[in-house]
């Protein structure tokens, strides 16, 4: 609920506040300035209905904590809002590592959304427990079809889905190696060795057919909380500690989709010092299918095709004066 509240207070900002937005802490290096989640405080700007975002659903599993919002105009047109949890973590059924997701239908088209956590590791071979992880998730994440409405009833069944999180994908590259490319921001050299790319691209990848926005942005793990120094670097803060595990940077913390309608307009990382990751995020424009004409649905219920078939429920509707279109279409 605390994240809840945070959420709110940034989304719902005054629109000349959300235009810009903020990062404490400057490009400094080092612990200066640091970083804290800040409280919420009662009484923020809260722009006009169509600037306010209202939450869908939140659904937590452990570390992993999903949560949809929308414009308050367009919350009545979303539906059938379900949740699904997978866990993959301590034999194969723990919440620490998994996802969670989400589906909904905003006006005629369904999206999915999920947050994964995949197994860790930067050791060779490691990639195939995350490959499992993915495919385990893909499997095992199932929807309710809806009685007598055939709703999409796995992932990747839905119109636009959207996939995110801690998927831990590293580079196969020496450590050595991999630290002087990200010193030189190789980024072509880097994603070449990328695991994640490699099974984005590759037939019978563990996610050949999504798609991936380019990246030109530092790789996102691991650093030292508070700080802009990879850990186990030269310039690690204090040197690191002896016995430290030392961890090649990669871009672990990704944002991938699929399914037609979707384009992106944004892809990068934000420079929050929280944690030993630095988030990402994206933009995308989307199409959604649309009843071309709400009045055009009252007409068919009225028609002899429905007047054929249709049920004693839907008579007592026809035969209420204050029956309306939109009323019609969430019937449909």
């Amino acid at each position: 609920m605390r994240w809840i509240e945070l959420i709110r207070a940034a989304l719902n900002r005054s629109a000349a506040s959300s235009s810009s937005p903020r990062g404490a802490g400057g490009g400094g290096g080092g612990d200066s300035g640091r970083q804290k989640v800040h409280p919420v405080r009662d009484g923020g700007g809260v722009g006009e209905l169509a600037r306010e975002y209202r939450c869908v659903v939140s659904k937590q599993m452990v570390g992993i904590l999903l949560t949809v919002w929308v414009r308050a105009d367009l919350r009545r047109f979303v539906r059938r809002a379900s949740v699904s949890c997978v866990g993959c973590g301590v034999m194969g059924c723990l919440g620490n590592k998994g996802a969670v997701s989400v589906r909904f239908w905003l006006h005629d088209t369904s999206f999915c959304f999920v947050c994964c956590h995949l197994a860790s590791g930067g050791r060779d071979g490691d990639e195939a427990h995350r490959n499992a992880d993915a495919t385990e998730i893909l499997a095992r994440t199932s929807f309710p079809r809806g009685h007598a409405l055939n709703l999409p009833h796995k992932i990747l069944d839905h119109d636009r889905v959207i996939l995110l999180g801690d998927l831990n994908y590293r580079i196969s590259l020496p450590e050595s190696k991999t630290r002087l490319l990200v010193e030189r921001r190789d980024w072509r050299t880097l994603l070449e060795n990328d695991q994640l790319r490699a099974e984005v691209s590759r037939g019978g990848g563990a996610f050949r057919g999504w798609s991936e926005g380019d990246i030109a942005f530092c790789p996102t793990y691991k650093y030292h909380p508070n700080s802009d120094n990879y850990y186990g670097g030269r310039a690690a803060a204090g040197g690191g500690r002896k016995g430290e595990k030392r961890r090649s940077p990669a871009w672990c913390d990704r944002i991938l989709w699929r399914g037609a309608g979707l384009s992106q307009t944004r892809y990068d990382r934000f420079e929050s010092r929280l944690s030993d990751h630095r988030p990402v995020r994206a933009v995308f424009t989307v199409e959604v299918d649309a009843p071309r004409n709400l009045n055009s649905l009252r007409s068919f219920f009225m028609s002899e095709r429905f007047d054929r078939a249709r049920s004693p429920a839907a008579d007592r509707m026809l035969r209420k004066d204050d029956v309306n279109s939109a009323r019609f279409a969430e019937t449909l």
